[in-house]
């Protein structure tokens, strides 16, 4: 039996446990020896990050080899229309390949924590939130997704990972598990 640990991770905070710059890391949140985040969440966004220390899970949940599902709610400048839509499912085509088929839909704000800083919104265009899954994990790709569909990215918080959400678990807490 392996042991993992869901983040909910902050804005602005690193997916490691050391930084030379002086930046915040897990270390702040995390005091767990031997455990490591399988796979990473870019600092300006937000929420699921698990952690082992079992390299075979943590391969198996990093790996886009295995296509483990993770799910993001997502707010974007304006509000989406069909095409944008169907085109976030069927593939975007970006600068480094078309990515693959995705579940989009647009959703009802989602009762979450505020962000500090808070994002910046313009008065005169709208925003909406989507709920996107992928099964693959390029470089800031949800964000590249959505600004090639004309809907830019203002907050990203990853729902989930396979099974495992943040459902119920604070912004800056954690909660172990045995899998």
């Amino acid at each position: 039996m392996s042991k993992i640990i869901l983040f909910n991770k902050p804005y602005g905070v690193l997916s490691q446990f050391t930084s030379q710059e002086g930046q915040e890391t897990l270390a702040e949140y995390i005091n767990v020896p031997n455990f490591y985040a399988a796979g990473r969440l870019d600092k300006d966004s937000e929420g699921l990050l698990v952690l082992t220390g079992d390299g075979t899970l943590q391969n198996k949940i990093a790996s886009p080899k295995h296509k483990m599902s993770k799910t993001y709610w997502v707010q974007v400048e304006g509000e989406p229309d069909d095409k944008a839509i169907k085109t976030l499912i069927n593939g975007v085509d970006l600068k480094d390949g078309l990515t693959r088929p995705a579940k989009a839909k647009l959703i009802d704000e989602p009762n979450i924590w505020s962000r500090n800083p808070p994002v910046r919104e313009r008065k005169s265009i709208p925003t909406s939130w989507l709920a996107l899954t992928i099964k693959e994990g390029r470089n800031r790709q949800v964000r590249r997704m959505t600004a090639a569909v004309g809907y830019p990215t203002l907050r990203l918080i990853r729902y989930s990972v396979g099974s495992w959400t943040i459902e119920g678990i604070e912004s800056g807490a954690y909660f172990e598990l045995d899998v």
